[in-house]
């Protein structure tokens, strides 16, 4: 019996990829390097500033020069977050028909709080989500469980009775181990390694409207 259904947000519920792609390519314009293509930028989008900063610069944390670009990233972004951000289609559809069958939804990202709090406040997703969880809301990100269980336990609703959606196999990593029901986006980014089909997923939906064919109608 789903009681509640949380989303990731970049890939998810919103196409962040575009103003991501321009940071980086702001910075990349800066430093006089040509920039790279946003379809190319588009499946490490979930990755945020590491994947943007690992493809447009060959470097990844742990490195001398990773920080202070990653700092770099995150003021440029801050800049403009919703340049050309939007929702993917169907997702206020969506939400509607969720809230219409009297289930509770949230957000559960990797996205730090200091992007997600004044973004999802301009996608207008702030005064209709029951909890909103960064990536750093909790000690631990995704694929760790502890931020879907922040959720359910700010939503009132026991894990199992919880499903969550992601583009990710990280986020279908988190929903098996908080023993959520597990979603795996389709039409979102999904990153540069395994399809989809491997992560271990319960369902892949092909667009966000198909998630209502596997939430019940009401309670």
């Amino acid at each position: 019996m789903t009681r509640a259904v949380l989303f990731d947000l970049d890939g998810t519920l919103a196409d962040t990829a575009p103003d991501l792609a321009g940071t980086l390519n702001r910075m990349l314009k800066r430093r006089g390097l040509a920039p790279i293509p946003v379809d190319k930028l588009r499946p490490l989008a979930s990755s945020g500033a590491r994947g943007m900063i690992a493809l447009g610069f060959g470097i990844v944390p742990g490195q001398a020069e990773y920080e202070p670009l990653r700092q770099e990233f995150f003021d440029e972004y801050e800049s403009d977050l919703m340049g050309e951000t939007v929702l993917f289609d169907g997702v206020i559809t969506l939400l509607d028909a969720i809230e219409a069958r009297g289930l509770a939804w949230g957000i559960v990202t990797n996205k730090i709080a200091r992007f997600t709090r004044p973004l999802v406040g301009l996608l207008g997703l702030d005064v209709r989500a029951g909890c909103v969880v960064s990536g750093d809301t909790t000690p631990h990100a995704k694929p760790h469980p502890a931020p879907l269980l922040e959720a359910a336990r700010r939503l009132t609703a026991p894990p199992e009775h919880c499903i969550y959606v992601g583009d990710d196999e990280r986020d279908i990593q988190a929903a098996r181990s908080a023993g959520m029901g597990a979603i795996a986006a389709g039409y979102g980014y999904l990153g540069p390694g395994a399809p989809p089909s491997a992560w271990g997923a319960d369902h892949i939906i092909a667009s966000p409207g198909a998630l209502l064919d596997l939430i019940p109608p009401g309670r």
